[in-house]
């Protein structure tokens, strides 16, 4: 059986996960109402946050899928599947074109010298434009510096949603199959076994079981591997050590298979090595090259993890203690390769990520399964190189109405951004900016005002640039509860012309908390606990009906942006709230004259 290995990739909401999930369904081996996207977050949030395998049989040829994240705090995911397929489907909205990850994940795959096939989704939507759309992706494989072969690409239009292909907008089709024809037509079969015997095997992701622990999942490149075999795991750098494979599986549709031997060309996962890293390699010939190494994406952004030391620690969640939050996070290292974690100061952790997103998904993660813990103000990460400082910059692609462009220019140049490009589309436009990931932190909620929810925002890191000074950003200042107790209807009427408040009427609140933030930018301590004085006199007026605005509720991303750094997020399985690190005003005011 001849074996095509691929990866789907596309800008968040292109509509790769559903096409993929229609291929298995109709050749036969996926089922009703199971997705590739399987984790709860991604089938909540809509976008696919793990690289996942799968694989579907076509004309005596098994076909590996890969699916890829597309978005940009997921990158290091992206250029690690590319490194181990031969060809890329690129999936691209035929109404919206490509997009600020379409670029990201096609110039990585550009730089790796494989042939894309472009998908043009979703024609059947109103405003579609397949011819539009397929001449911006030409135009962005000339610019991304695509040589001839790379620009030849073959074009297949689709319906996703539908489960259906075509080669030609006339064409009259009712599947997927003329998709995977053009697969086994300009995929390139993987390579077959050398007569010389060699093992070569390249893990591109980690996962981990309960039972058998850390896993690898790899590329065979050259020889058979079979269970049990002793092998040999080198290094890039050429150190050497010994291992044993104890079980291995293939994938069929998405269901994992036990195999007992694997042959060069196809994708397993293998186990029984605790301390497998990606882009090392598998072989049985000790003094064999190893092969190239994978580079994984460095962190941009830092912030520590401390157990919840708030009045209501240890309340609402399962695992509370240093040691439980310890361990879980040295789980999470196990398959979370763009994180790292620093365990070397005893209660805290410094965790490092590639953005806010990538650190709100694992938070979100903890909680679901029960931690309590409280987290500080994510930071970006400044590099020093010859006495220079350096930090993260990020390329913002903004598509909005025209009549929002003025504010965000304005927002964002304050933020040390510069624009790059204008484009106008009828009554919207696109706009391009680079600049410090450091003026974006706090800006996504801002931009959601700004645009009444008609922008959409996309970032991806661009590297790091000298250091681009101070950055003035919040305007807000917080809302603090002077008292312990539940917060009442009447005392946050009075409160809610000072800003926007976090907390609704019956809220349980402690002293320190922060319930809402001050429009003017003052902190500002308040009792919302105080009840209406009752008197037995009535006055006309004075009893007028109570109208609280529903409250701003604080999520994760919500947090990490709008915290200012002598903050923390208490982040529980029922609540996240902000607080100060030091509750009290006295001790507040203590501090600041430290400081």
């Amino acid at each position: 059986m001849e074996i095509r290995n691929i990866a789907i990739i596309a800008h968040v909401d292109h509509g790769k996960t559903t096409l993929t999930d229609a291929l298995l369904k109709q050749t036969g081996v996926g089922e009703e109402g199971v997705s590739m996207d399987s984790n709860k977050l991604e089938l909540e949030r809509g976008i696919t946050i793990y690289a996942k395998n799968a694989s579907v049989p076509y004309k005596d040829t098994k076909i590996n899928i890969v699916d890829t994240p597309g978005h940009a705090d997921f990158g290091s995911e992206v250029e690690r599947v590319l490194r181990s397929i031969d060809s890329v489907l690129l999936v691209v909205d035929a109404q919206e074109g490509p997009m600020p990850q379409t670029r990201f994940v096609l110039k990585k795959s550009l730089e790796l010298g494989l042939k894309p096939i472009v998908v043009l989704n979703k024609i059947d939507k109103p405003a579609a434009d397949p011819d539009r759309a397929e001449e911006q992706v030409l135009e962005l494989f000339l610019e991304l510096g695509a040589n001839d072969e790379q620009a030849d690409f073959p074009v297949v239009y689709a319906i996703g949603k539908q489960g259906i292909a075509k080669t030609s907008l006339t064409e009259d089709s009712k599947d997927l199959m003329p998709l995977l024809d053009t697969i086994l037509k300009h995929v390139p079969p993987a390579s077959k076994s050398s007569a010389d015997g060699l093992l070569s095997i390249q893990p591109f992701n980690l996962a981990y079981d309960n039972f058998l622990g850390r896993m690898a999942v790899c590329r065979v490149y050259h020889g058979t591997v079979t269970t049990g075999q002793a092998v040999f795991i080198k290094k890039p750098t050429g150190e050497v050590r010994s291992g044993k494979v104890v079980k291995m599986f293939t994938f069929k549709g998405l269901q994992r298979v036990e195999a007992e031997s694997v042959s060069s060309g196809d994708i397993c996962m293998i186990a029984g090595f605790s301390d497998i890293y990606i882009g090392e390699t598998i072989t049985n010939d000790k003094d064999a090259e190893p092969l190239p190494a994978i580079s994984v994406d460095e962190p941009t952004i830092q912030l520590n993890f401390y157990p919840n030391s708030s009045p209501f620690a240890g309340k609402e969640g399962k695992f509370v203690t240093t040691r439980q939050i310890r361990d879980r996070l040295e789980r999470e290292l196990e398959v979370n390769v763009g994180l790292r974690v620093d365990f070397s100061s005893g209660e805290t952790f410094l965790v490092s990520g590639r953005g806010e997103l990538h650190i709100a998904i694992l938070l979100e993660n903890m909680r679901r399964e029960g931690f309590e813990l409280q987290v500080s103000q994510p930071k970006v990460i400044i590099r020093e190189e010859d006495g220079k400082k350096f930090e993260p910059f990020e390329e913002v692609i903004i598509d909005t109405p025209s009549e929002f462009q003025g504010p965000i220019i304005e927002r964002l140049g304050v933020r040390a951004f510069v624009m790059q490009n204008l484009v106008t589309h009828g009554n919207s436009v696109r706009l391009t900016f680079e600049g410090p990931t450091r003026g974006l932190l706090g800006f996504r909620n801002q931009f959601v005002i700004d645009t009444k929810g008609e922008g959409i925002l996309s970032s991806r890191f661009v590297g790091f640039k000298p250091y681009a000074g101070e950055i003035k950003k919040r305007a807000v200042g917080s809302m603090i509860s002077m008292t312990a107790g539940k917060a009442l209807g009447f005392s946050l009427w009075n409160l809610q012309d000072r800003g926007t408040l976090y907390i609704g009427a019956t809220t349980e609140v402690y002293e320190g908390m922060v319930i809402g933030n001050t429009s003017k930018g003052e902190e500002m301590s308040v009792n919302p606990t105080k009840g209406k004085q009752l008197t037995n006199m009535r006055a006309s007026g004075s009893d007028e009906a109570i109208n609280i605005t529903p409250p701003f509720t604080l999520t994760i991303e919500r947090g990490l942006e709008i915290m200012s750094d002598d903050e923390y997020l208490e982040i529980t399985p029922l609540n996240i709230r902000l607080r100060k690190q030091f509750l009290t005003e006295h001790e507040r005011a203590k501090a600041l004259r430290k400081d």
